[in-house]
């Protein structure tokens, strides 16, 4: 069986446009940064952590309302919690023994959201 790949566009020229190379250059952030911002998408590669951001964008929750919606262990949802946490995804408040779970901010709720959106563009 023969793969077809596509091939990349490329330009047919030796010109560089120095000007445009220039501005983006300027405006391009730390490489810190980046390597940062990959790895919080990286956070976001996980169908679990998904359900979860999903869960805690609706309503602040504990492991054990987590657990029993996606049909989980509380140790796994925990696992994945602390995962968010690290991120900075997610916060918690400790009420007598037990300890909820929400979105650390509106900009959790952004991302989410704009993703949901972006998926479901025609």
């Amino acid at each position: 069986m023969t793969k077809k790949f596509n091939s990349i566009e490329r330009c047919d020229c030796n010109v560089i446009h120095e000007d445009i190379v220039n501005q983006v250059r300027d405006k391009m952030p730390q490489e810190e940064s980046l390597y940062d911002l990959a790895e919080l998408f990286k956070v976001f590669g996980d169908s679990t952590r998904i359900r979860i951001l999903w869960a805690l964008h609706e309503a602040e929750m504990c492991v054990c309302d987590i657990a029993v919606l996606l049909n989980m262990t509380q140790s796994a949802i925990s696992h994945q919690l602390r995962v968010l946490k690290q991120a900075n995804l997610v916060k918690n408040r400790k009420e007598g023994k037990v300890v909820y779970y929400s979105l650390v901010d509106d900009h959790v709720r952004e991302i989410f959201g704009q993703g949901l959106i972006h998926i479901n563009e025609k």
